[in-house]
């Protein structure tokens, strides 16, 4: 996909116009970016190309693709055909990537900002200059308030390890990723009950429930592509979701379930799978802990009682229990990714893990694979320790059981603000956008506001850069070189992957990894950046011989490693070394040892249960702007039901307001039969603060403003679809 109507340039004319933004002015008057960087050759005369290996980065898939390079210029991004994940396929976010690339609004060189937070007025500052500013000021804020003063945040990134890496050495343990808003429930729940977070294999599968789970927008790779193809040989798909998405439109079945009553259906198939003896009795007896208790758990709840909650007829519950079992073991419950749903979310999918335990689909086609090891080895180094520094993270025990690795945005964020139980006035930012992708964004600005320095690494102006103190210009995946990262998926195995430079890096823009290593030195401790990335990655490939060769021929390096039957007689890597359907760790930390349903709560007549979902062009907010994507999704509208909609006088296209006891936001009305009565549905990307991302300011709404933030009570994953809203006619 191409859409290219600017008239070529020189070079020259281009960084005339791409500099001359002057000290102390707003980004009002960045250049248009070209297509041409070089002088127009003339005559005939061939273009001179190049075909380059690269990996996508306009979401977390990860996906191989071959750029085709025209005299420097990226003009077309292909699939890798050699790429197992991606099945050598690239989506129309992938196919955009050159408009990340090549995008007028990209953040071009080190900006301070001046005047007040979001008043979007800046200086630019040279890298000296803004290097020399960020190690003062996070010297500053570790000598006042301890090194665990600074909170630092790395999205789905190659480098997000480098920031990791940082901030240990740097003296803090408060370190968050963006999956504390995103998946960290399923986590928890699968590796409790099987010692570790297994993969799908759609391909294989004959039978597949899908509750909530919206793969053919919100794409996953390889298990999005491989859902098609498993149908096509025959596999069931049923979907469970309040909407009618388009993996529902495709499925075998939709039931358009209740909100938050997920647990109730499942714990009604292994009422029946119990009940009626259609579990693996050989790998159960074999394999699981705790089949007694669930024996016991699960009679007070039949497909009767569950009808009652979930709204899905009782006798589908049972035919649908039964036809899963008779598929066992190549049918899965699909464990799903984005679970930041409800505040039981981690016991919602504990009640999918113990179905899949049931269904005896551990480690054999068709059912739950274990991930391969990849061989990377990791380089090591020796932190430095800080004698005054608090016992423990920020955010320490105000979940049951949380992952300290991952943390709580939500908890952290509460802890910030309150000042309690220590003060946090730094936040470094990298390749994540809090402001739209955390639940109630007043508070996200209310914790900003509490902060002395919040320094931002990002490609664009997000709406968190747009709020922070310091930002710095980062390269798109084209422009830079990367470590080697092992990737998973599914059937497809394990692979590595690694990038170097398409094109070299445009305007000021420098790599996260030279930023740290840079206030590393600044801050006396080179030491631990003493190293280059070349260096590193070699480092990590020293033990894959053939890896270098393979990644530079092909752009992958596929590992043959055993797909089934991994297991074997080893032990699982839980506490009574076996599948946990009853868990004592749970019990012990306070948590119920089985799912205990609760039903959620009652949505009051006047008002609907706002959801979150996501579709195959929006990635949080971080392609909205894309200047291809943007012609496809332009903006974002609230699904309603049209017996509600009639109600409120509402007609499709009409302009509402959609509110709750946070925030609110004005967006279209998108009357629909495709959302139940009692639900609504926008997407999330828009309504941004930031107006240097000048393709979509000013249109829709932001979902982030309107939901509250509840988290789920194992995990602190925030649970997004908990939040109450009224829908009325806008006031002009």
């Amino acid at each position: 996909m191409q859409a290219n109507n600017q008239r070529p340039m020189s070079r020259r004319r281009f960084l005339k116009l791409s500099g001359a933004a002057a000290a102390g002015t707003a980004l009002a008057g960045q250049s248009q970016v070209l297509h041409a960087l070089v002088k127009k050759r003339g005559g005939l005369q061939e273009p001179q190309v190049q075909r380059r290996f690269s990996v996508c980065d306009m979401c977390f898939n990860k996906c191989g693709l071959i750029a085709r390079v025209e005299d420097g210029v990226v003009k077309m991004l292909n699939p890798n055909p050699k790429f197992p994940k991606s099945r050598g396929m690239l989506c129309a976010r992938g196919n955009a990537g050159t408009k990340q690339l090549y995008d007028p609004d990209r953040l071009k060189y080190p900006l301070l900002r001046k005047g007040a937070r979001g008043e979007g007025k800046w200086q630019r500052l040279s890298w000296d200059e803004a290097l020399d500013h960020a190690a003062e000021k996070l010297k500053a804020i570790g000598d006042q308030y301890t090194r665990c003063g600074v909170l630092f945040m790395a999205g789905s990134d190659l480098q997000s390890q480098f920031v990791h890496r940082f901030a240990e050495v740097y003296g803090s343990y408060n370190v968050l990723s963006h999956e504390s808003n995103c998946l960290l429930s399923r986590n928890r729940a699968f590796l409790d009950t099987f010692g570790i977070v297994p993969f799908p294999d759609v391909l294989n599968s004959k039978y597949v429930i899908m509750a909530g789970a919206n793969r053919f927008e919100a794409l996953v790779t390889p298990d999005s592509i491989d859902m098609v193809t498993a149908m096509k040989d025959g596999c069931k798909l049923v979907v469970l979701d309040p909407r009618f998405t388009k993996t529902a439109a495709l499925a075998h079945e939709w039931h358009p379930i209740k909100p938050g009553t997920d647990m109730a259906f499942f714990l009604a198939v292994a009422n029946v799978i119990v009940s009626e003896n259609l579990y693996d009795k050989n790998f159960v007896a074999r394999n699981t802990y705790g089949m007694e208790q669930l024996v016991q758990h699960v009679r007070q709840y039949p497909p009767e009682w569950a009808e009652q909650e979930c709204e899905i007829p009782a006798k589908d519950i049972r035919r649908i229990a039964r036809e899963l079992a008779v598929a066992a073991p190549a049918a899965i419950v699909y464990p799903g990714r984005r679970t930041s749903d409800y505040e039981n979310s981690s016991q919602i999918r504990r009640s999918f893990a113990i179905v899949n335990a049931l269904l005896g689909n551990w480690d054999r086609p068709g059912g739950l694979i274990l991930p391969g090891k990849v061989g990377l080895s990791s380089p090591g180094y020796d932190a430095p320790f800080y004698e005054d520094n608090p016992e423990e993270r920020v955010d320490f025990g105000k979940a049951l059981m949380m992952f300290p690795e991952e943390g709580s945005f939500k908890l952290s964020r509460d802890a910030v603000i309150a000042g309690k139980p220590y003060p946090v006035k730094g936040w470094f930012t990298y390749k994540t956008n809090p402001m739209q992708t955390g639940a109630n964004r007043g508070k996200t600005i209310e914790m900003i506001n509490e902060l002395d320095f919040m320094l931002t690494v990002d490609i664009q102006m997000s709406d968190t850069a747009w709020m922070a103190d310091l930002v710095l210009p980062a390269p798109s995946y084209l422009e830079r070189q990367d470590p080697a990262s092992g990737l998973q998926g599914g059937s497809a195995g394990a692979c590595v992957i690694t990038r170097d430079p398409v094109v070299p890096a445009l305007f000021e823009s420098k790599p996260v990894f030279w930023i740290l290593k840079e206030i590393a030195a600044r801050l006396d401790l080179g030491e631990y950046f003493d190293f280059t990335l070349g260096e590193f990655r070699k480092k990590q490939l020293q033990k894959l011989p053939a890896a270098a060769e393979a990644l530079r021929k092909d752009g992958v390096y596929s590992i043959n490693n055993k797909l089934y039957g991994v297991q074997g007689k080893k032990p699982f890597r839980t506490r009574s070394k076996k599948i946990e359907l009853y868990s004592e760790r749970y019990k012990k930390n306070g948590a119920d040892p089985m799912p205990v349903y609760r039903p959620p709560r009652t949505v009051p007549e006047d008002r609907f249960r706002i959801v979150v979902g996501r579709n195959a062009y929006i990635t949080q907010g971080s392609s909205t702007n894309n200047s291809l994507l943007c012609q496809i999704f332009p903006e974002n509208s609230v699904w309603i039901h049209p017996e509600p909609a009639e109600t409120l006088g509402i007609r499709e296209g009409d302009e509402v307001e959609v509110a709750s006891p946070v925030g609110k936001g004005r967006l279209k009305a998108h009357v629909t039969e495709e959302t139940r009565k009692d639900t609504v549905y926008m997407a999330s990307g828009f309504g941004v603060l930031s107006k240097a991302l000048k393709n979509i300011y000013g249109k829709g709404a932001c979902i982030a403003d309107i939901l509250e933030d509840y988290d789920d009570e194992i995990t602190g994953n925030m649970a997004m679809h908990e939040t109450m809203v009224t829908v009325s006619l806008a006031q002009s």
